[in-house]
């Protein structure tokens, strides 16, 4: 939960990173990463580090095999970045150290690390301040360095003696600060402007135009890249519960074996076609699936708001781009991704976005509701209308638990990402139709009722695999 006064920015809520799962392989790789700078402050440095130990208590240790929070800590430790790492190569850095059990934390000076033995799971503990802890621990001849950090969704992290809000982002003065949904509605009323334009104008704090500009489109980049790979490639997930991707199977069956070379060249073949209503769901879903196939098998996808949740926003935007009476300028694609991202971070300031806290209620119904604001305004809704767009859309995923089966991001992650696209595009649909003063629930309530639900959940839903569809389902592979 937040504090009043935190400033994020879109770029907090939409970020490049690798699959399966923000807060159990994005967060502990940037744990991990924080962790060996802060080191490298301590007397003797990196240079004079003898030894890595790393513990995972909570949700991080249940699922976090089935998470790969082993294999994000394994590359923080082999120094590679999530949003450049080759992501083809990954089973081979991992295997290579598993071989040697050593890293490189300065050059030249090899550190003993097996990740088999170093990287500890605690299932049976859970550290104080949040479901996903982890204590890093080094050696430095006789004394002992350790230092305990929490991933608190979406890739965020916290030290433990951090207080909520703390950091560049809460010391950021906004020209249109805002911590709830009524207080960006205040902003866009004073200026007469959509709820895109005080993105626009806060982000300013932070960036040029040109670089927003070139960040939004690298976003846009890799979403599209996601749904494209994943939309085109066949096979069977890792993990052990033999799941076969389905998107690239789909969109053979609508779209034909029609050859394109790029994402752009696709999307111009699928807006050339005269699609059913079923038709329309079914390549809607597809372009979930794909981006959330891609993040079960360690793909780069954006983490929106989380990566359990990628798919929706990219989902929900395709809709926009390939099915639009007209063609959607880059312009308007940037504009859809600032309201999408402004709405994630009303949840995360007033609830949670972290299925560990709060179920999946946390992570695709977030997601839901943030595509669902973004494709109102695209449709001309008012600002109203958008936040009422938001509202219903996460109105109808409150109470969703988190239950990977087999701690993997495969069942029913995949298909809940389809199940949030749709509702966000009806969500839209129906509060551009609609009259906002009729609405009986506001955005600023269901986020209220969105944190009230997470605290009374029980931890058995909160992505630790031990209810819900996680032990019930018939097919299982052991995931500690």
């Amino acid at each position: 939960m937040q504090e009043a006064g935190e400033a994020l920015s879109v770029f907090d809520m939409l970020k490049v990173g690798v699959g399966p799962s923000s807060s159990h392989t994005l967060g502990p790789w940037r744990a991990v990463q924080r962790w060996l700078g802060e080191l490298d402050d301590e007397a003797g440095g990196l240079s004079a580090v003898d030894t890595v130990v790393i513990h995972l208590y909570g949700s991080l240790a249940l699922t976090g095999r089935g998470h790969a929070t082993d294999k994000a800590i394994a590359l923080a430790l082999l120094g590679h970045q999530p949003e450049t790492v080759p992501v083809e190569s990954i089973s081979s850095f991992v295997a290579d150290l598993e071989a040697e059990r050593f890293v490189h934390l300065v050059p030249g000076r090899a550190v003993a690390f097996d990740p088999a033995t170093d990287i500890v799971f605690h299932p049976d503990e859970r550290l104080p301040g949040h479901a996903n802890g982890m204590i890093c621990e080094a050696t430095i001849g006789d004394r002992t360095l350790a230092s305990t950090y929490y991933s608190i969704g979406g890739g965020f992290v916290l030290a433990a003696d951090e207080v909520v809000g703390s950091g560049r982002s809460a010391a950021m003065v906004l020209p249109h600060p805002t911590q709830t949904p009524e207080e960006l509605r205040t902003h866009c009323a004073a200026r007469s402007c959509r709820i895109a334009d005080v993105v626009w104008s806060n982000e300013q704090a932070w960036r040029s135009d040109d670089e927003i500009r070139a960040q939004l489109d690298e976003i846009w980049r890799v979403m599209l890249d996601a749904v494209y790979r994943g939309c085109h490639t066949d096979g069977v997930l890792p993990g052990g519960l033999d799941v076969r991707r389905r998107a690239a199977q789909l969109v053979r069956r609508l779209l034909g074996d029609a050859s394109t070379d790029t994402p752009e060249q696709w999307i111009e073949v699928i807006r050339s076609r005269t699609c059913r209503f079923a038709e329309v769901l079914q390549l809607v879903s597809a372009f979930a699936m794909a981006v959330n196939e891609e993040n079960a098998d360690l793909g780069r996808v954006v983490t929106a708001p989380t990566n359990g949740a990628a798919g929706v926003i990219p989902a929900v935007l395709m809709y926009h781009v390939c099915f639009s009476d007209r063609e959607v300028t880059a312009d308007e694609i940037r504009e859809f991704l600032m309201v999408a991202g402004e709405v994630g971070t009303l949840f995360k300031k007033g609830a949670t976005i972290s299925a560990a806290m709060g179920g999946c209620q946390a992570e695709v119904g977030v997601s839901s509701a943030m595509a669902a604001a973004a494709l109102a305004e695209a449709l001309g809704g008012s600002v109203e209308q958008a936040m009422m767009a938001a509202e219903i859309a996460m109105e109808h995923h409150l109470g969703m638990t988190c239950d990977p089966v087999a701690g993997l991001v495969q069942v029913p992650c995949i298909e809940r990402n389809t199940m949030g696209a749709i509702k966000a595009i009806n969500a839209a649909e129906l509060a551009v139709a609609g009259n906002p003063s009729d609405a009986k629930v506001s955005l600023g309530d269901v986020i209220r009722t969105l944190r009230e639900t997470a605290e009374d959940m029980s931890d058995r839903y909160k992505e630790t695999s031990q209810g819900g569809l996680a032990i019930n389902v018939s097919v299982r592979v052991p995931e500690c």
